[in-house]
């Protein structure tokens, strides 16, 4: 397959800074779209794949799964969108297509594993993928999606993971006008879970460890704010919510939480835990039928629905933009929570050194 070298920006090596480098890129088949990427959002997997946190990262590694841009080449079969496009790469480029969950709009729970944006298995040049912290991608015509045209281009990035994550759990479990939700931990996910919880209707509290965020809450459409530390706020909660999206990314304890949950409702976790045994008591669980559920990303279709429903609620994601030489300082400042509330990259910030 022929294929061309494009600049990028990656790291060779677990311990090593992200700094520029060339990969390789197809050329369009006829099914791919060609996208020059003007904006990528950082989101914390890439820290941890470029630094083998989770280990199998295959180097050199290339992160980056919240791509917007420009159509810049079509296939001969691509005849829904046209060169000048503005578009978008998420975290999937392919799936089997087969499967009853791919054939449901279900592809990230493809059966045999979809493929992500980066460091997945590359079908076409072998090797392993490459993500959006580079000059362009080529994808198949079916994982990318159409921007709205009113939604700003940068803070539009995180809505591809940061959003749909939320937005995946928010859709199943039913939340509209009348729903009464909750959001542990404001952060990338935790703001957009809130903003979206709000516009599709639902009364929607946070949970926090910190006072301090009280009116950044409220600012994004947050009716309530129950500081999780002070036991009789807590108190106050019981049985009273029907979805909670706990977007805390390291073990602690879900119970607190559950007895929250009114009967039939369900906390839905959206960060990477690891081993449950000692967060959960199943007590409560069994006294008021609440179930405690997980949820990764979305398909193509709800992530085509998300976005839309964004354009029509003019919904982007808060921001700090930041130029592709930052990019190592800025996963240190991630590690230390200190963004409001989602890095973006400007790639012109890339592409004109």
């Amino acid at each position: 397959m022929s294929k061309t070298n494009v600049r990028a920006y990656g790291t060779e090596a677990a311990d090593a800074p992200l700094d520029a480098m060339t990969i390789a890129r197809r050329e369009p088949t006829s099914r791919d779209v060609e996208i020059a990427i003007q904006y990528c959002g950082v989101c914390h997997s890439d820290l941890h794949t470029a630094r083998n946190d989770w280990g199998g990262t295959k180097y050199p590694a290339v992160p980056g799964h919240e791509i917007v841009g420009k159509v810049t080449g079509l296939g001969d079969d691509v005849r829904d969108l046209k060169v000048g496009d503005t578009v978008a790469v998420g975290c999937m480029v392919d799936s089997c297509g087969e499967c009853e969950n791919c054939k449901n709009d279900l592809e990230q729970y493809c059966v045999r594993g979809f493929t992500g944006t980066y460091n997945g298995k590359d079908k076409h040049l072998g090797g392993h993928t490459f993500g959006g912290y580079s000059e362009k991608v080529v994808e198949d015509r079916h994982f990318v999606l159409k921007v709205p045209e009113n939604l700003d281009l940068a803070g539009t990035a995180p809505l591809l993971c940061a959003g749909i994550t939320t937005w995946s759990p928010l859709r199943h479990w039913k939340v509209g006008k009348g729903s009464k939700v909750a959001v542990v931990g404001l952060g990338g996910l935790g703001h957009m879970a809130i903003k979206l919880a709000a516009a599709l209707g639902a009364e929607v509290s946070l949970f926090s460890r910190s006072p301090g965020k009280k009116q950044d809450a409220h600012d994004l459409g947050a009716h309530d704010v129950i500081i999780s530390t002070n036991e009789e706020e807590m108190k106050g909660a019981k049985s009273t919510f029907d979805v909670i999206i706990d977007t805390v990314p390291y073990e602690h304890d879900l119970t607190p939480y559950v007895n929250t949950l009114n009967v039939n409702g369900t906390l839905v976790l959206v960060g990477y835990l690891g081993n449950m045994d000692e967060m959960l008591n199943s007590v409560p669980m069994i006294m008021g039928r609440r179930s405690v559920a997980g949820s990764v990303i979305g398909g193509i279709a709800e992530t085509q629905e998300l976005l839309d429903f964004c354009g029509e609620h003019n919904i982007t994601s808060e921001i700090e933009v930041i130029d592709m030489k930052e990019i190592n300082d800025a996963y240190e400042r991630m590690l230390k929570s200190d963004v409001r509330y989602r890095f973006v990259i400007d790639m012109a910030s890339f592409k004109d050194n």
